[in-house]
């Protein structure tokens, strides 16, 4: 069963890259393109011999071409898919670039003709200045207009003329079975696309910073190092997803094939137009308690409660243990965070806790805005 994530994070160092292998690895990181291999199919079976005609008894209706019909059709359809992946490709490649730092490189999407690019907050990591490749090999200094590492969003600015920025469709409009393409530079080969479905909706999934990231759109499309910050884009030729993970499998190790998450076009979308309006996100959307929090034998420990937030309001101090929040048992801190990130800033939540002295409370705790 595939219980983590794998962040493909930007961290590969030119000229040669690396795969950092964690947890959960942010698709942002190039890698050597060596050792690729590939496996012809073989072993296809031949045609069966047509039947002999006095074979036939003479109560069945003679042949039509009816099963010609269907093959023509068929294949008529399938051009006409495969002719709208080409043109969706042509028309999303020049809005996806190559974003390179001092440590590694990722891919972005150009969100508006000012030349501000949408890619991941581990893309871009804590540098401030990057060097952006298009599409037609042009090279552009790019700097940061903001990050937003709860929601791993990022914009980066260029200056340049001409751009083509990609159009970043309504995600809660594709359905499970949409086809979907991935598009970005995996493993540092430029340009790169991938196929497959939509897979599911609504995913939330963890982050190796412990980040729970929510409205995740899950894809049959391979999602590999380097695709981190690029565009999951439909068959209408709109963005609805930044891919950012890819599973792993914690008992086979390594990725789990067929199993890759994007961050929704809705969410990317509400966290940019706030990093280029202002350089912060004033208004995140996120459930937030006020609380940090460290693995202890009983469930997670608080170690510290910010002044004036929601659990010192509620009368939650620090060494309180969180065993539930809303019946939920919370082992750990990541369950409590996950639990947390599926509710909405005003919402209130039952929190049962250890005291100090042994004994349980439970609190009624609402809920604040994870602020910038």
């Amino acid at each position: 069963m595939v219980t983590e994530t794998r962040r493909l994070g930007s961290r590969i160092a030119a000229p040669i890259a690396s795969l950092i292998l964690v947890a959960v690895v942010a698709v942002g990181c190039a890698s050597t393109a060596t050792g690729v291999t590939t496996q012809a199919v073989a072993g296809l079976n031949s045609a069966p011999s047509p039947t002999q005609g006095a074979a036939v008894p003479a109560v069945l209706p003679a042949a039509t071409s009816t099963p010609t019909t269907s093959l023509t059709l068929a294949g008529s359809s399938a051009l006409s898919l495969q002719d709208q992946m080409v043109a969706v490709i042509k028309q999303l490649t020049p809005s996806v670039v190559v974003i390179e730092t001092d440590s590694g490189l990722g891919s972005g999407v150009i969100y508006d003709n000012k030349g501000d690019i949408v890619t991941n907050a581990h893309v871009v990591g804590t540098s401030t200045t990057f060097q952006v490749t298009l599409s037609n090999g042009k090279v552009y200094p790019g700097t940061l207009v903001g990050s937003y590492a709860p929601d791993d969003i990022a914009v980066i600015r260029i200056t340049a003329t001409g751009l083509t920025p990609a159009t970043f469709g309504d995600s809660s409009q594709i359905s499970v079975g949409d086809f979907v393409l991935a598009m970005g530079n995996p493993l540092g080969l430029q340009s790169s696309v991938t196929e497959g479905i939509v897979s599911a909706l609504g995913r939330q999934v963890s982050e190796p910073s412990g980040n729970a990231l929510p409205d995740v759109i899950q894809t049959s499309a391979a999602i590999n190092p380097g695709n981190s910050g690029g565009a999951l884009v439909d068959l209408n030729g709109q963005v609805v997803g930044i891919p950012t993970l890819e599973a792993t499998d914690p008992q086979l190790g390594g990725a789990a094939a067929g199993i890759g998450f994007a961050i929704s076009s809705n969410r990317a979308k509400t966290i940019a137009d706030q990093l280029i309006a202002g350089g912060k996100v004033t208004n995140s959307g996120r459930a937030y308690m006020g609380v940090q929090l460290r693995d202890g034998t009983a469930g997670p420990y608080i170690v510290a409660v910010t002044a004036g937030g929601p659990a010192q309001q509620a009368g939650i101090v620090v060494g309180d243990i969180v065993l539930s929040i809303d019946g939920t048992l919370t082992p750990d801190s990541q369950t409590l965070i996950e639990a947390v990130a599926g509710h909405r800033p005003g919402d209130t939540v039952k929190i049962k806790v250890q005291l100090q002295d042994g004994t349980t409370s439970t609190f009624n705790l609402t809920l604040g805005q994870l602020p910038s």
